[in-house]
């Protein structure tokens, strides 16, 4: 008669997954990753870099999300799993048939709307802190902008009362937008002919520009540096060539840089150019997203 074999003790099951788990702390830590930098690495999913007030918010929202559906997937994969091993077909007979399980069934009607208006709520506030405008009783913003998409290009206007100046691309190099850091910035949006959008990757943000309305929203850059815009609306033929290139310096840069434009007549602002009766407040059908 053979020996009967030793239980395993539940303490040599848990050691190797305690190796696993101090190996994988070892090699975070070894590569200067913070649990900060192991997360935003897990749940951005490529996500790039925000460089404004408004995009942390939207980052922080994204990852929440991603962190909350990664949980809720490996949850249902391990229950899955769960059942398929532990009620798989040992023999002939028929298991015992159950017709209802009400707790069952109240927990995964409850739990699917607490994670719905959980990720509601955040939306919301952060949807509402992303489209919030500075009053004008306060002031306003501190740069205002005005931007023309047009067939297959970009006009962006300094409207602030001391610059009165615009620059527009061409086809042998992008248009320009030069904006200033640290500083609450205001953006109105039209367009002469078709539908365009407004979108700069970093900015994790991007809005139409619609022929005949103004759209508006404004942010605060916080990372000095160049980063590249494009229109995210197929607006004909030449579309992948609306591209344009957003440059985030000190505000002392940025006020040289349009004492600079306002030094060349061409550069003023044309009150008959494309979009000019909007930007200029011309009565429109009203702002849309």
């Amino acid at each position: 008669m053979s020996p009967t074999p030793a239980p395993v003790r539940r303490g040599r099951l848990r050691r190797p997954f305690g190796l696993a788990a101090a190996l994988v702390a070892t090699v975070l830590l070894s590569a200067g990753c913070t649990a900060r930098d192991a997360y935003e690495n897990t749940f951005s999913l490529g996500f790039p870099q925000p460089a404004t007030e408004e995009a942390e918010k939207i980052y922080e929202l994204w990852l929440g999300s991603v962190a909350a559906a990664s949980v809720v997937g490996l949850f249902v994969s391990a229950l899955i799993l769960f059942a398929v091993f532990r009620y798989r077909r040992r023999s002939d007979e028929l298991p015992a048939q159950i017709r209802y399980n009400l707790p069952v069934e109240v927990l995964y009607t409850v739990v699917p709307f607490v994670i719905i208006a959980v990720l509601f709520y955040y939306t919301t506030i952060t949807q509402n802190f992303v489209n919030q405008l500075t009053p004008e009783d306060e002031g306003g913003a501190d740069v205002n902008i005005g931007v023309v998409g047009f067939q297959w290009n970009w006009t962006f206007r300094y409207d602030d009362p001391e610059a009165k100046v615009q620059t527009t691309g061409d086809q042998r190099s992008p248009a320009v937008l030069v904006l200033p850091t640290d500083t609450k910035i205001r953006f109105t949006e039209t367009s002469p002919d078709v539908i365009h959008s407004f979108y700069v990757p970093a900015f994790l943000f991007k809005r139409d520009v619609i022929p005949g309305r103004a759209n508006t929203f404004e942010i605060t850059i916080n990372k000095a540096g160049e980063y590249i815009g494009r229109c995210a609306e197929l607006c004909g033929e030449k579309h992948s060539a609306m591209n344009f290139l957003v440059r985030a310096v000190p505000m002392a840069q940025y006020e040289q840089y349009v004492a600079q434009l306002k030094q060349d007549p061409n550069n003023r602002i044309s009150k008959t150019g494309q979009g000019a009766e909007v930007l200029e407040g011309e009565p429109t059908e009203g702002d849309v997203s």
